[in-house]
């Protein structure tokens, strides 16, 4: 039986709509890909609305205050909430995990957004990983044991007065050699060696970058401490946000980041909880 006009026209309209709508999306361009889906503020995350950092376990001062991520203390805490902030992300929106140090710079997917540990940033650690541009780029400090001369130093002239150990072919040796000289520089062949040296009594006092003085105190020396560390960090590590290859956050990380830099957030950081909570003053 024959359609009726009405139906005729109908049908036509229906098929119209289907071909203009068929059209429409062979023409729209195909959506970004990223970790996860899209949120308010047009970032692609892990988990919608929530900006998911990971970091180690367990974490140390004066990285981390109480091993707790969440309190939002400690350098790489206070710089974790302050991206996350210029981000657009709340305390509240943020979720925190844990993972290694090398399952963080793995190839692999990843199940978190961004990773803070401490991470230097290299040529060889880029091929498998995404880095921010550098949060924080590390200075050389002092370690004296509690009884030696060395510990109550407060200037480079008074360091000058003590037999100071340093590894040779290191950023520590050229920064040592520049600002103490080379008469009461002992030179040995690893920061191991300078270690024992300490341990020894052969040497007052060794230089090393701060995030291992701070590791040789808490883990080597019973009786060690971080007397002060030098202005300068020319030749020092650059510390990076780590991030899933190819993740599409990176750009608006990395523009965070420069964000903080430029506004004086991450030199006050820096003093606060790298100089200041864990009383390591600048030599002068």
């Amino acid at each position: 039986m024959p359609f009726a006009p009405s139906l005729r026209r109908a049908t036509a309209a229906a098929a119209a709509a289907a071909l203009a709508i068929t059209l429409a999306a062979c023409s729209a361009p195909a959506a970004e890909t990223g970790s996860g889906s899209g949120d308010d503020s047009g970032l692609q995350t892990v988990t919608e609305g929530k900006l998911t950092i990971a970091t180690g376990e367990p974490n140390y001062e004066p990285w981390f205050v109480d091993d707790d991520p969440s309190n939002g203390e400690g350098f790489e805490g206070a710089v974790a909430n302050a991206v996350a902030e210029q981000l657009g992300y709340k305390a509240d929106d943020i979720v925190w995990v844990r993972t290694t140090f090398d399952g963080a710079i793995a190839p692999g997917p990843k199940d978190w957004d961004i990773n803070l540990q401490q991470f230097s940033i290299t040529d060889d650690r880029k091929k498998a990983v995404d880095f921010s541009s550098p949060y924080y780029t590390t200075t050389q400090a002092v370690v004296a044991v509690g009884d030696s001369p060395a510990a109550s130093a407060t200037t480079i002239d008074e360091l000058k007065a003590n037999k100071v150990g340093v590894a040779s072919g290191t950023t520590s040796y050229t920064v040592a050699k520049a600002e103490l000289g080379e008469a009461n520089l002992s030179v040995f062949n690893s920061v191991d060696d300078v270690v024992l040296a300490l341990k020894g009594g052969q040497i007052d006092a060794m230089i090393t970058d701060l995030p291992g003085a701070f590791y040789v105190v808490g883990a080597q020396l019973d009786d060690g401490v971080v007397t002060g560390q030098f202005a300068g960090a020319d030749g020092g590590d650059d510390f990076g946000i780590v991030l899933p290859k190819g993740s599409a956050l990176t750009p608006a990380v990395t523009d965070a980041v420069d964000a903080l830099r430029e506004d004086g957030t991450l030199d006050e950081l820096q003093q606060k909880w790298l100089s200041d909570a864990v009383d390591v003053p600048v030599f002068k």
